[in-house]
């Protein structure tokens, strides 16, 4: 059974989650602050975090920032500003996804139901049971199974839809590869959010992968079509 960590200060939010995430066969915890949110991710067998960015205390930034750095699990963003900067933030320290408020359980479902498609822990299984695969663009070498990424040498940590996309694009080194396809493969067909998230996971990939995140040797922008990874030339 999938484990959802709710960390919401507004009640009008945080219960009618817990009961209709419940409903859906979901196990759920709640906190009401960043604190106990942390205390709770803490405990363990956490699969997904819905985060409110405005918490008393920890504020939801710092708490994905601190997840993240310790755990691939999944997370999602919830704000109810919209301001794109918020989006933005999130997504760069290492957030799945985001959803703004007021935002109906529907689209959150499906939101979680795209951000679940690559259970960590499910991996991880499928990991032990199966050869390894190595794939290389130049200088950037993905061991699939161990979810490890060298580039120039040095280990560099990817979150999940980081890795994800990365993995499909090399998987797929040389072809062009359309947005449309990219957000399909990586967030799943039922994805409903807007193709900015795309453009901030390519961004995030870049400053990882590009020794001058400003010239694109190994990830370019083919205008008006996607994305493709290639080997320098």
């Amino acid at each position: 059974m999938t484990r959802i960590l709710i960390v919401e200060d507004e009640e009008s939010y945080r219960e009618p989650l817990v009961y209709q995430l419940t409903r859906e066969g979901y196990a759920v915890s709640a906190a009401a602050t960043g604190e106990e949110g942390w205390e709770l991710f803490t405990r363990g067998g956490i699969d997904m975090v819905l985060l409110d960015v405005m918490l008393p205390g920890i504020g939801g930034v710092e708490l994905c920032r601190r997840i993240r750095e310790q755990s691939r699990v999944a997370i999602i963003m919830v704000t109810a500003k919209g301001a794109e900067i918020d989006k933005v933030v999130g997504l760069e320290i290492g957030a799945d996804d985001y959803v703004t408020k007021p935002y109906s359980f529907r689209e959150l479902l499906a939101r979680i139901r795209a951000v679940m498609r690559r259970n960590p822990e499910e991996s991880e299984q499928e990991e032990s049971e199966q050869e390894d695969v190595e794939l290389q663009c130049g200088d950037i070498v993905m061991s699939v199974g161990h979810h490890q990424v060298t580039v120039r040498g040095e280990n560099v940590f990817f979150p999940l839809k980081e890795f994800d996309l990365l993995e499909y694009l090399m998987q797929n080194k040389g072809r062009v590869m359309t947005r449309h396809q990219l957000i399909d493969r990586v967030w799943g067909s039922d994805y409903v959010g807007d193709t900015k998230t795309l453009d901030v996971h390519v961004k995030r990939l870049r400053s990882k992968i590009e020794e001058n995140a400003s010239v694109h040797r190994y990830l370019t922008t083919v205008r008006g079509l996607g994305y493709k990874i290639d080997d320098p030339e």
